[in-house]
């Protein structure tokens, strides 16, 4: 079929590259209207595992504005994998992120107690020296007992604890919900019906895997190429598998105003061509361009904000504020956790990932690491601590202290280096350090997280990771990493 022209009045080379010199997706609303009132939506995985991130009011208004497009809603079967798979993971997510902070305030509330009767021994050792006040020092001291203290403090204890009941309570689900009965599952299940796609056939599927892995990322014709450092070709090709299905449901449409509306959160530069800034990023024109070569349809891509802004404005669908603010929220937050899309994790955003706990209790094992004081560095949720969390995991995986799972995140972050120049200004030398605690003194560095990490911890750990440390430095060197 021959490639669809545009305004036959205008020059061919601006009908060519139409989709290149249009501003993006903001364009007319009455071209976007048709997109949302005749088009075939389709969500992708990310925005149906943000249905568990939201809060049961939020969600309950997110899936009955979803459901204003029923009947036109059409799911990949790639989608579909990644969602069933992801599900638990995500609400795992959620279950750490409360447990953690409830972690948290109980140490901060116990460091507060410490304080104040350190406090209060401060101003009673004053007033022995000068005053010898020593009615006034018994005062004090009954003031700020333990038990005085704890009084005061369980007011903010119990009305913490109080809040975090709440996020759990509102969140609405268990974490054994992400099973056959899931009623997201179930509500996400009967609002498709039967617009599911099949799983392609094993040789159409090579196929695929051989153009994305062979031709079009190594010349990073988008979608998808930045996951092509993925460790599996199948697990580097999930979004171009998505691609081509949507292309080839798109053929199959009636002829006429064939439409379709993708909503992601996924604004990476394989989907996205990358302005000066955020606001000046647009989906590739070079997919619009695809879809309609191929399939003779046009093509829209929009993220969740503003796909449901689109959704109000022209089905009519109710939104409260609040609801829309999470929808922003989650958006912006989701594709740091998203799952089946592994991360590298760095010693940049490592102060801000939560690990998996069952993960890093893992790699604490693996490594026979066993003082409280190791055991509360891996609860703490301290920038440095969160470098030490991350890198026992990156560590032990690296020098095969354990076995890895197919979905764990990769760890670039080292604690030490040997080098004759400093890695970073507030690297520490080697020499810091006695003989017989690190070789290779003169031409080693230390992170100053790794160092502060070793004066906390008894001589047994502290020797554990100094020889961790020392593996992963004397590995990255022969690798010439």
């Amino acid at each position: 079929m021959a490639e669809p022209e545009g305004d036959m009045n205008e020059p061919v080379l601006l009908q060519r590259f139409a989709a290149w010199l249009q501003p993006g997706p903001s364009a007319k609303d009455a071209e976007r209207s048709a997109f949302f009132k005749d088009g075939v939506i389709v969500l992708d995985t990310n925005v149906l595992l943000s249905l568990y991130e939201y809060t049961e009011t939020s969600r309950e208004e997110v899936l009955s504005a979803i459901e204003q497009t029923a009947g036109r809603l059409w799911m990949p079967y790639q989608v579909g994998l990644e969602f069933v798979r992801g599900r638990r993971s995500t609400l795992e997510s959620r279950k750490r992120a409360l447990s953690s902070a409830a972690t948290e305030i109980n140490k901060k509330l116990m460091a507060a107690r410490k304080a104040i009767v350190e406090a209060k021994d401060i101003v009673c050792a004053q007033l022995d020296k000068y005053a010898r006040a020593h009615e006034e020092i018994a005062r004090l001291d009954d003031l700020a007992t333990d038990a005085a203290v704890d009084k005061y403090l369980d007011m903010y204890r119990l009305e913490f604890k109080h809040y975090l009941n709440m996020l759990k309570a509102d969140h609405g689900l268990a974490l054994n919900s992400a099973d056959a009965e899931d009623p997201i599952l179930l509500r996400i299940a009967k609002l498709y019906g039967e617009g599911v796609g099949k799983q392609p056939d094993d040789g159409l599927l090579r196929e695929r895997l051989e153009e994305a892995t062979a031709f079009r990322f190594p010349n990073k014709i988008p979608p998808g190429f930045s996951d092509s450092d993925k460790d599996t070709p199948l697990k580097s090709a999930g979004d171009f598998l998505l691609w081509e299905e949507l292309i080839e449901y798109a053929r199959q449409l009636p002829p006429n105003g064939r439409r379709v509306l993708f909503v992601s959160n996924d604004t990476k530069e394989d989907w996205y061509e990358q302005g000066s800034g955020p606001s000046s990023s647009r989906p590739w024109p070079s997919l619009v361009d695809e879809l309609r070569r191929r399939a003779q349809a046009d093509l829209r891509i929009e993220t969740p904000p503003h796909f449901f802004s689109g959704i109000r404005e022209f089905l009519d669908a109710k939104l409260a504020a609040d609801t829309y603010a999470e929808i922003e929220r989650v958006s912006e937050a989701f594709e740091l956790k998203a799952p089946d899309r592994p991360m590298t994790v760095t010693e940049a955003t490592a102060p801000g990932l939560v690990p998996p706990e069952e993960l890093a209790f893992a790699a604490l094992k693996s490594a026979g690491l066993v003082s409280s004081a190791v055991h509360a560095a891996l609860e703490s949720t301290s920038p440095s601590q969160r470098m030490f969390q991350w890198w026992l995991i990156g560590v032990t995986a690296q020098l095969g202290r354990r076995a890895t799972g197919e979905t764990e995140p990769s760890v670039d972050i080292a604690a030490a280096a040997r080098s004759s120049g400093r890695p970073s200004g507030d690297w520490v030398s080697g020499t810091a350090l006695s003989p017989g605690e690190w070789l290779h003194r003169d031409s080693s560095w230390i992170a100053p997280w790794f160092m502060t990490l070793l004066k906390s911890v008894p001589q047994a750990d502290s020797a554990v990771l100094r020889g961790l440390a020392a593996q992963q430095a004397g590995s990255n060197r022969r690798s010439g990493s």
